[in-house]
């Protein structure tokens, strides 16, 4: 198999979510800042949306989206379990990972690329400079959501840790990187952050 990363919260999900599995895999570097997603042979033979990560399979079949890519992964390598080890568990850790797209990374991102990010950004998708402030105002109002959520909770599933806080974290820690710091009123999202970025997988490699 073939990992194709990048600089972005994107696929930094599925390295986190791989050093957490304990799992290496050989990784091709995409130059998004030059823009070698957007044009051949990238969107042509990897993702024809133009978009990273990526995972070639060893048929040479392509996967691309994070959370596809880490649920095929965590069939291959179930131990130890960051998506679930019963229905029950995938199913609320599938829901948790929902909520965090919507609420806050979506609009975390949408936010940046209309605004610090539209240099880069407005000549490959439709930007809306115009809803910026809005759409950075609706990922504050999914981080105060989250954070009523966290309120006796060490992790968004409760005790497991799972897909669902990788996604949040890279995201929140994507956001105060690129003019949408984490407001220290949050107190369970903060110290929620601090934990996560505390574990072992999430330091930097040396």
């Amino acid at each position: 198999m073939r990992f194709f990363n990048s600089v972005g919260p994107n696929p930094r999900v599925v390295s986190l979510f791989m050093a957490e599995k304990g799992v290496a895999i050989p990784e091709v570097s995409v130059d998004i800042r030059g823009g070698e997603n957007r044009r051949a042979p990238y969107n042509e033979t990897v993702n024809p949306a133009g978009q990273t990560p990526a995972l070639e399979l060893d048929d040479g079949s392509i996967l691309t989206e994070i959370t596809a890519i880490c649920e095929y992964l965590e069939e291959l390598h179930p131990t130890p379990p960051l998506i679930g080890a019963t229905p029950q568990e995938r199913a609320e850790t599938r829901m948790w990972t929902r909520r965090a797209d919507l609420k806050v990374c979506e609009p975390i991102t949408s936010g940046f690329r209309s605004s610090e990010g539209l240099p880069m950004f407005q000549s490959r998708m439709r930007c809306l400079p115009e809803a910026a402030a809005g759409l950075k105002a609706v990922a504050q109002d999914g981080i105060a959501w989250f954070d009523a959520q966290l309120a006796g909770r060490r992790y968004i599933a409760g005790d497991r840790f799972t897909l669902a806080d990788i996604l949040l974290f890279a995201f929140l820690d994507f956001g105060r990187n690129v003019g949408q710091p984490l407001d220290t009123a949050f107190t369970n999202v903060t110290a929620w952050f601090d934990r996560v970025g505390e574990r072992p997988a999430f330091q930097p490699a040396t």
